[in-house]
């Protein structure tokens, strides 16, 4: 990912948020009365989840965007946003102990983009995966993991492109997991819908991706993917 200024009025929010994202936990707390009991579906990603180039990630971040759809149908779940940005799945694998300190429900893993971008071998990538999900198994052996995929552009390399699109669905199958396909679909390759790197995407296009995970984890929050709620 490459550098940007500083924007100085905004480094003690960064820091804060940087320190947050060490410890692995970033909750946005859905509303509710106090009194009932919720459960926690965590985010753990990576820039991509993290809302990385957004003005406000706390509000226009994807995670933010369920955040705010759980709270308008009122359903029992709070929400912990648990992406940092540069994180590869080496990076996740050695992460993920200090996420599952705090109990979790569902968690959605989506790593791997880094990966992909710095050409880490295939055989790597599915083994960090895999042990990603064999840590939370243990640790929370009732939680359910929504694994999400990611594609890399035919720029580099054909055979690379696809044996990487195909790790997702391999580790889904092999794990019994549900699967988001592809996290930027819809988005990918469209200049409007991402910032000037072409990597991360806008506002807009984070409302898209919010909409493609929203399909696949609305089922596992108990409730129907058309019951759609504007972000």
């Amino acid at each position: 990912m490459r550098s940007h200024p500083i924007n100085f009025r905004s480094t003690r929010s960064w820091f804060l948020r940087l320190a947050l994202a060490a410890i692995g936990m970033m909750p946005l707390l859905a509303s509710g009365s106090a009194s009932s009991p919720k459960q926690t579906v965590v985010f753990f990603g990576d820039s991509l989840t993290a809302g990385y180039g957004l003005d406000d990630p706390d509000t226009e971040a994807f995670p933010a965007l369920i955040r705010r759809r759980i709270e308008a149908l009122d359903l029992p779940w709070r929400v912990v946003a648990a992406g940092l940005s540069g994180e590869t799945t080496a990076g996740g694998l050695r992460r993920i102990d200090w996420v599952l300190r705090e109990p979790a429900d569902v968690i959605v893993v989506e790593l791997g983009a880094n990966d992909g971008l710095r050409g880490v071998p295939i055989a790597t990538t599915r083994s960090n995966l895999q042990g990603i999900v064999d840590r939370i198994r243990r640790r929370l052996p009732h939680a359910t993991i929504l694994l999400v995929g990611m594609k890399m552009p035919a720029s580099l390399g054909e055979d690379y492109r696809r044996d990487f699109g195909e790790v997702f669905p391999a580790i889904a199958r092999a794990n019994n997991l549900p699967l988001v396909p592809f996290l930027l679909a819809g988005v990918a390759g469209h200049p409007d819908l991402n910032q000037a790197d072409s990597i991360h995407p806008t506002a807009q296009g984070h409302a898209l991706v919010a909409q493609t995970v929203w399909s696949a984890l609305a089922p596992l929050l108990g409730v129907s993917p058309a019951e759609r709620v504007s972000p």
